[in-house]
């Protein structure tokens, strides 16, 4: 029978001969089981997990590294040369990958560098110094050195979006261009035909995607694409004020834009200003990322959201079962973002107007 007598604070440790000799089995299976070896059966994987927890069994990271060769550590690089390009999910993408990663006793190990070639030579460091048994990649360019790096040294890793060649890529993502696409349709239900778009910078594969879901949903709603509409290489609120300028200062402006960042869109409401228009009255706008700065804005920001903190933990789980073992084109996953509908789209639109005649004539206007 198993208990856990030997489990708190001032009780001789457990060790692993402890949990063999009450499950009865030895040594060496209970280790590879611990370690998810796969000629382990699942059920007796389970049996000695539950032991282990019960009995308050807990491995020395020092010798399960040197019998492993893991570092049982998970490793994260921020570039951190564009201020603001973690900013809007940092704390929560921290918070989910270290959940993710202690469940399973595992830790995170969070880098920073000034440049992409910084980025690569720390993590190189890294490995080089086995403190990390694989990598998280955030922000993927269809081009990514990164993946390279670990592609050649046979290191695993999991990307947190996509990137143009795919080939042994574990990836989680969401389906920013179905975002895209579905706030077109919103736009056009509510009457516009003149849809602007501003997106990211073009070496980042969302970007691309993101601007294939736009340029979709334009043609479902059967609307022409305008290449004067569509301005890309925004990351800012600057850029996003320079942009949106861009877009209000052509003789015929549109009557709503698409953003793929909130910070272009806030950048947007700056140019508004300028150009002597109202965000949600006479400029319909709805963007991406769901950010605290996006409900705050006036009028608050209608944005499709990501749940970062889910996002950290599904990436923590998929790559220490990459890790294991587990092939790469069997995590790989796409999951929504969510709509958070706000002021900033709902305007007066001509063709809820022209519906809206009253008795004598006039016309009364609605939201739409």
């Amino acid at each position: 029978m198993l208990n856990s007598s030997n489990a708190g604070p001032g009780r001789k440790r457990v060790t692993i001969n402890d949990l063999a000799a009450a499950l009865g089995l030895s040594k060496g299976t209970v280790s590879r089981a611990l370690n998810d070896y796969p000629d382990i059966a699942e059920a007796t994987r389970l049996r000695v997990r539950r032991a282990a927890e019960r009995m308050g069994y807990r491995p020395m990271a020092q010798a399960q590294a040197i019998r492993t060769g893991r570092a049982r550590s998970l490793g994260l690089v921020l570039n951190a040369g564009r201020s603001d390009a973690h900013k809007p999910f940092l704390t929560d993408f921290l918070d989910g990958i270290s959940r993710g990663a202690s469940e399973e006793s595992w830790t995170l190990t969070v880098a920073t560098s000034e440049d992409e070639a910084d980025e690569v030579a720390t993590m190189t460091r890294l490995l080089d110094e086995r403190k990390v048994d694989g990598f998280i990649l955030p922000r993927t360019k269809t081009r990514d050195v990164r993946i390279s790096l670990l592609r050649g040294r046979g290191v695993p890793f999991i990307l947190f979006g996509r990137t143009g060649d795919a080939v042994d890529c574990a990836w989680f993502d969401i389906d920013g261009e179905g975002a895209m696409r579905a706030a077109v349709q919103r736009l056009a239900g509510f009457g516009h035909g003149r849809i602007g778009y501003m997106g990211g910078l073009p070496e980042f594969h969302f970007s691309r995607l993101r601007r294939q879901g736009f340029l979709d949903g334009l043609a479902e709603a059967g609307l022409a694409a305008d290449p004067a509409l569509i301005v890309e290489g925004v990351f800012t609120v600057e850029d996003g004020a320079v942009a949106g300028l861009k877009l209000l200062d052509h003789a015929d402006p549109p009557t709503a834009v698409v953003c793929a960042l909130d910070v272009a869109a806030l950048g947007l409401y700056r140019a508004a200003i300028r150009a002597g228009r109202k965000v949600g009255r006479d400029l319909a706008v709805i963007s991406y990322d769901g950010s605290p700065e996006a409900a705050v804005a006036d009028p608050p920001l209608t944005s499709y959201a990501v749940d970062t903190r889910a996002a950290g933990r599904a990436l923590a789980e998929m790559l220490i079962a990459r890790i294991r073992g587990t092939a790469p084109e069997k995590l790989q996953r796409i999951v929504p973002a969510r709509l958070i509908p706000r002021a900033s789209d709902r305007l007066f639109t001509p063709v809820t107007d022209a519906l809206q005649k009253t008795a004598h004539g006039t016309i009364t206007t609605t939201l739409a």
